[in-house]
């Protein structure tokens, strides 16, 4: 009987890893989308024409 419940306590043990592997991931993947909708966010506002210093005065 040692044996039976030592096989099912490794099991317990597998499939708690295996949820904390599954959980650890999805939370990755939620930062992972949330740092790339800021950086479209970020890149939105970034101007479409050369602000100032754009544009080299070359008859100076």
């Amino acid at each position: 009987m040692d044996m039976m419940s030592s096989i099912a306590g490794m099991a317990m043990g597998m499939q708690a890893a295996q949820l904390q592997q599954n959980v650890s991931l999805s939370v990755t993947k939620k930062s992972m989308d949330s740092v790339e909708l800021a950086a479209q966010e970020l890149l939105k506002m970034l101007p479409s024409e050369p602000g100032l210093g754009g544009q080299i005065d070359t008859y100076a």
